[in-house]
């Protein structure tokens, strides 16, 4: 029995998380896949290694693939002004507080906002599940929430002068957008075409098909006595725009073949999906002088407070987190990382030529059970290879 197996069965046997998929790939040949646990809480389906999840914020790194993928056409430019392709962006101002009658204070950013602000989330853009001043301003204009699936639901105010400061954000919405103007297809047929055909990446999607929802692993929530229940998240009714930061669903093995091209500085299959030197940029630490923060909950339904540090320093690149020192539970320096809303994580070493992802789907995110899963999932991998 693998040491990856032991450690995974008895974090299912004792019941703390939902029922989970976890996958690692090293040298691009898998080296563990396991399903663990029930489809869906309180079923009596078992989970599959080929269950769907919503993989909400891990679409952030393949929606910034596709853009990456622009930059190299030429069709988008990293530091031009997004503003004559998204005119919204360029009516965008900084909320400095609220009057004494609760109307937002708004004034010009000293900057515009660009492309790879956006990717590195140093636009300006929050969430405000993290922020209860965005909340706020939410709540005083009246404008849509992001649960809407409407697209008037990106147009809130910055919380910095862009460039300044780092806030985890909409930012990667408005990367999707900026795909759709500059290619000129809607993000689920660029992502088709350039992203999942060429990696052969066959259940992964914005619409699941139906072979895909019969699949589906059923959400949970967090009780309050620590237990848990089944959990419906309705999708917005009509949706106007497919959701470049979190609107994917997929497989482990799908995503896995993601990562595996990043490995791979870019090469599939099916053909290149990214020049060598661009995976590079990728990986390289945009912040300038920005440094990320942990970021308090305004939304304790949907999330803890969020910390996905580990304890080390972290970076953000165009599209996910950065660990030059590594982590506390194996991840080598250069590694990276990040995660989805229902408790979904991955993370690529390229020192190891390594990748995994861990799947289960709980609200709120940064659950605790989940977090020392995932942390004794990674202990367990690199125990197995030796490191």
């Amino acid at each position: 029995m693998s040491q990856i197996h032991a450690v995974l069965e008895s974090a299912a046997a004792a019941g703390r998380t939902p029922g989970f998929v976890a996958a690692v790939w090293r040298d691009g040949r898998p080296l563990f896949q396991g399903a663990y646990g029930p489809r869906a809480t309180g079923g009596t389906d078992p989970m599959t290694e080929d269950a769907v999840f919503w993989l909400a914020s891990m679409t952030k790194a393949v929606t910034s693939v596709a853009a990456m993928q622009l930059v190299e056409a030429g069709r988008l430019s990293l530091d031009a002004p997004l503003g004559d392709l998204l005119p919204p962006l360029a009516a965008a101002q900084v909320l400095e507080g609220f009057d004494a009658g609760g109307r937002p204070r708004l004034r010009p950013p000293k900057s515009p906002v660009t492309l790879r602000q956006l990717l590195s989330h140093t636009s300006g853009f929050g969430y405000d599940m993290w922020n209860a001043e965005l909340g706020r301003y939410v709540e005083a204009t009246g404008m849509p929430g992001l649960g809407s699936g409407q697209k008037a639901a990106l147009n809130l105010p910055l919380l910095f002068d862009p460039g300044t400061d780092w806030a985890y954000g909409v930012s990667t919405d408005w990367v999707g957008l900026a795909v759709e103007a500059a290619s000129g297809q809607d993000l689920p047929s660029r992502l088709a075409e350039r992203v999942f055909a060429p990696l052969g990446m066959t259940a992964t999607a914005f619409a699941s098909t139906p072979q895909m929802q019969a699949r589906q692993a059923g959400l949970s929530i967090r009780t309050p006595d620590g237990g848990l229940a089944p959990f419906q998240l309705s999708p917005p009714p009509a949706p106007d725009f497919a959701g470049g930061g979190g609107g994917l669903s997929g497989t482990a093995e799908d995503y896995l073949k993601f990562l595996q091209m990043l490995l791979d500085e870019g090469a599939a299959p099916g053909g290149r999906i990214l020049r060598p030197d661009t995976v590079a940029q990728m990986r390289r630490n945009q912040l300038g002088g920005a440094v990320i923060r942990p970021l308090p909950t305004a939304a304790p339904f949907l999330t803890h407070d969020l910390d996905m540090s580990g304890g080390g320093p972290v970076e953000w690149g165009l599209g996910f987190l950065l660990h030059p020192a590594g982590g506390p539970h194996g991840r080598r320096p250069g590694s990276l990382s990040w995660a989805g809303l229902a408790n979904t994580y991955y993370w690529v070493d390229p020192a190891e030529r390594l990748c995994a992802v861990i799947m289960t789907q709980l609200l709120p995110f940064s659950d605790p059970d989940c977090l020392a899963l995932y942390a004794a999932f990674e202990r367990a991998v690199y125990a197995e290879i030796g490191g």
